[in-house]
């Protein structure tokens, strides 16, 4: 979902009474109604793949934190309000949105809409991948055939 995306679904929440704001991790975990939105920013990551091509990727981030501070709940409304007064930082409003949450770890998210119910968040784990499968000799077929996330084979262009 885009920083735009996240926007235009605020907004319908805000036409809800009482515009409630709430997120679940994919496995159907409620985050605590009482989170609290403690970071946003753009996230730049340079990078060089396995493949030695040097990539940027750009994030808009929010990161959700839980206290003990049972009270705190954060509407579509006020979260709208806070990221317009801070869109300024972005300036990028059709790049992607990565939410961090602490689990274990701090996680990365993607984050997507229930189909179920258009106020509630659903964060996605993301996923690493080769983005040189033909450098490191990973083919589609061998995937498939174990059923198994593809071995890596590595080649001298390979890290």
């Amino acid at each position: 979902m885009t920083l735009k995306e996240f926007k235009d679904a605020l907004t319908k929440g805000t036409e809800h009474t009482p515009p409630n704001l709430l997120f679940k991790l994919e496995d159907g975990t409620i985050i605590p109604p009482y989170f609290h939105i403690t970071e946003m920013g753009m996230k730049t990551k340079n990078f060089v793949d396995c493949g030695g091509i040097v990539r940027t990727e750009q994030y808009i981030t929010f990161q959700i934190w839980t206290a003990d501070d049972f009270e705190h709940r954060l509407s579509s409304p006020k979260l709208l309000e806070l990221i317009f007064k801070n869109e300024g930082l972005f300036k990028q409003p059709f790049l992607e949105v990565e939410m961090e949450y602490q689990t274990n770890t701090i996680g990365t998210y993607s984050l997507n809409v229930d189909p179920t119910n258009e106020l509630i968040y659903i964060l996605t784990p993301k996923k690493t991948n080769c983005l040189a499968p033909d450098k490191c000799g990973i083919t589609q077929d061998r995937k498939l055939e174990t059923n198994q996330p593809a071995k890596r084979q590595c080649g001298p262009s390979c890290c």
